[in-house]
């Protein structure tokens, strides 16, 4: 069997990409086991400073694998689901900040993974969708991705309709961060992941933990719960080399602490 995710790094940037396309890509258990097993591996590996998520073929991800879902007893839907719950969770639990790489279609299961990561650069001829209602299968789970990452009628339209959602309508609804050139997908992405990687990893990682962290909270508490985190960060050697650095107008050089 063909590796179903293959791993490449470049410098501080590693790259995983879905390698199933004979099944469009299909999140299968095995594949989100193994993308989170690898995600894993990398949150542990002070190396990697950001993660590019990429696919083969001509499509994202067509969502989850149908043929097991198709027959699948309660407990084993459950097994499907839990190990998509637990690559999602990966994928922000990981101190990396995590860039989709989309092209053709991100279907499902294969957009709620996309929403999902942190940043999201898309070719123009993207699109996404949450089609399961037509199936009699309601896009619940990657409905909180969505309901995450658009405005809340825009989220329901996606989730009732199953219509897809064009490249630069999703970025007018901020599902994606970037919508470029089909042909300068892959420059843009290496582009803006080599960018974030230059700043300092701890300072990054704090940054991510806290984003998510404080997004959900009311305001008051999130004031409260960042003041703290920003004090914790501003003594760190990384975040005191960053301000001589900019005061003494010099590069700063930095140490990952």
């Amino acid at each position: 069997m063909a590796d179903l995710i293959l791993s490449s790094t470049q410098g501080t940037v590693t790259t995983l990409t879905l390698n199933s396309p004979q099944t469009r890509n299909a999140l299968s258990t095995e594949l989100m086991s193994r993308l989170r097993d690898a995600l894993a591996a990398i949150g542990e590996d002070t190396s990697v400073h950001v993660v590019v998520l990429a696919a083969e073929g001509p499509i994202f991800s067509s969502g989850h694998d149908l043929k097991e879902v198709r027959g699948a007893d309660h407990a084993r839907q459950q097994e499907i689901f839990d190990v998509c719950t637990e690559l999602m969770l990966t994928i922000q639990r990981i101190p990396q900040p995590v860039i989709a790489r989309v092209h053709g279609l991100a279907t499902a299961a294969g957009a709620q993974l996309a929403a999902t990561c942190d940043l999201v650069v898309a070719a123009k001829s993207a699109a996404f969708a949450t089609p399961g209602v037509k199936i009699g299968l309601f896009c619940s789970t990657p409905g909180v991705a969505i309901a995450r990452a658009l405005p809340t009628k825009q989220a329901m339209r996606m989730l009732l309709t199953g219509d897809p959602v064009s490249a630069e309508r999703a970025l007018e609804l901020g599902m994606v961060s970037d919508v470029v050139d089909d042909d300068q997908l892959i420059r843009a992405t290496d582009e803006l992941a080599v960018k974030i990687a230059q700043a300092s990893s701890a300072t990054v990682a704090i940054g991510k933990e806290a984003f998510y962290r404080q997004v959900s909270m009311p305001v008051e508490d999130a004031y409260q719960e960042m003041s703290k985190t920003m004090a914790a960060n501003a003594v760190l050697d990384d975040a005191q080399e960053g301000i001589d650095a900019f005061l003494t107008k010099r590069a700063p050089e930095w140490k990952g602490r």
